[in-house]
């Protein structure tokens, strides 16, 4: 994956094949927000890390701060203030994303020196004046816009939350250990709970479990869910992990493999793919995914981040 620092601006840049884990945002006939004089855009609200955001995008830059020729693009905390405790501070982590739909990749957009920003009263939303050029952005060779239609995204990792009452303190960890699971379900046929428990297993110093949910978790749909979760939560966990699962091809080793990042905390304390593989695919011989009634199931974990009460 190239990255690319681009100082003058102060992010840094590369691409990802993994679309945002948190919010996509398509917008159609985006020349008209410029025929019409539409001063900035606000996306719908989404949630992340136990609370809601929104994006603010300025599609002809930000005026009051002087932009030109730039689209500017900023996260905002969707806070009601008068009902967080005083001195209230959330810091999170962040990068927006931008598809190229020529490539099917996402550029993605972080901050290069500060990767950590903290959100409170007096500053509720951070982002980038010069999100991207207009003359590169509006030239469909490059793929962002495409038959007048763009896509952005984001992703938010909440690091920290403090108040004058507690604190939380969130280290990052460098050079993370990977650790694979294996999970062996045998006469998959006879099992009848709507969601099926892993053993519980360690990784990152952390004890997890996988959740599949045989049918779906959502009546009616023809799907594998499939979730990782903490098995020990407290009210004060928050463990930030990049982690990949897996449904193995027992006959050509195709596996159905999945990929994302997120903070497992008590408002989150599970995440994964409500359509993970749909049930034909999953039952069809060819995929080896269940041979003589068995299935293997797979998840490899990083801790990235560990939370402590401070």
């Amino acid at each position: 994956m190239a990255i690319v620092s681009d100082h003058q601006h102060g992010t840094v840049r590369s691409f990802s094949n993994t679309r945002p884990t948190h919010y996509r945002m398509k917008i159609r006939l985006f020349s008209l927000l410029a025929k019409h004089e539409v001063e900035k855009h606000e996306s719908m609200e989404f949630e992340a890390g136990g609370y809601k955001w929104k994006l603010v995008l300025y599609p002809n830059g930000n005026k009051s701060k002087g932009v030109k020729d730039h689209i500017s693009l900023y996260l905002a905390l969707m806070a009601d203030t008068s009902s967080l405790p005083l001195g209230w501070e959330v810091c999170a982590v962040f990068r927006f994303f931008l598809l190229d739909q020529n490539k099917g990749k996402y550029l993605t957009v972080e901050d290069a020196l500060e990767k950590e920003k903290c959100f409170h009263e007096k500053k509720l939303q951070w982002g980038f004046d010069q999100f991207f050029h207009l003359k590169q952005f509006n030239d469909t060779c490059n793929g962002y816009l495409v038959d007048d239609t763009c896509v952005i995204g984001a992703e938010v990792f909440v690091t920290k939350e403090t108040s004058s009452g507690k604190g939380q303190c969130f280290s990052m960890i460098t050079d993370g250990r990977s650790f694979k699971h294996v999970w062996k379900i045998e006469n998959f046929s006879k099992v009848k709970e709507k969601s099926y428990d892993s053993e519980v297993f360690e990784a990152g110093g952390q004890k997890w479990k996988i959740i599949l949910y045989p049918k779906g978790n959502t009546p009616g749909v023809d799907r594998l869910s499939l979730f990782l979760a903490l098995a020990e939560i407290t009210p004060a966990s928050n463990v930030f992990a990049e982690y990949t699962m897996r449904i193995l091809d027992q006959v050509n080793a195709k596996h159905t493999t999945f990929k994302t990042k997120h903070s497992f905390r008590a408002s989150s304390p599970s995440w994964g793919w409500s359509y993970f593989v749909s049930s034909s695919g999953f039952y069809d011989p060819a995929s080896g995914c269940l041979v003589k009634d068995v299935c293997f199931v797979e998840a490899e974990v990083t801790v990235l981040g560990i939370a402590k009460e401070m």
